[in-house]
């Protein structure tokens, strides 16, 4: 089943902006968050089909909220990708223990990431 709703987790609102814009142009309909409070409001108004996670972020960081969606049976079966600028392979790894199904560094090459959200549908 092709994803359509996606939920972007970012603190950045020029990353939100270019996500959105990048995701909407595509065909998706998409809901931001800029932090995991924020984020856990919008899972409970409508469930999204995939959420794009940046790690980096005031609070809570995105380890921390893709462990914590990871691990509620209510949102566990959502794919997350990680969405970041932490580009080393020890954070990719990370990300992938804490519950998301891929990773992609910033900036966001567009085709590899529409192709891994199109893989996930």
């Amino acid at each position: 089943m092709p994803i359509k709703k996606i939920l972007v987790v970012d603190d950045s609102k020029t990353e939100l902006m270019v996500l959105s814009d990048l995701l909407g142009k595509n065909g998706y309909s998409v809901r931001t968050a800029e932090n995991a409070e924020e984020a856990f409001r919008r899972l409970s108004e409508e469930k999204p089909e995939l959420i794009l996670m940046d790690v980096v972020m005031p609070g809570q960081n995105g380890f921390q909220l893709t462990r914590a969606i990871a691990r509620d049976p209510q949102y566990s079966s959502i794919p997350i990708i990680m969405c970041t600028s932490k580009n080393q392979e020890t954070d990719r790894v990370w990300g992938m223990r804490q519950g998301a199904r891929d990773y992609v560094t910033k900036p966001v090459n567009a085709e590899e990431l529409l192709s891994k959200i199109r893989a996930l549908g």
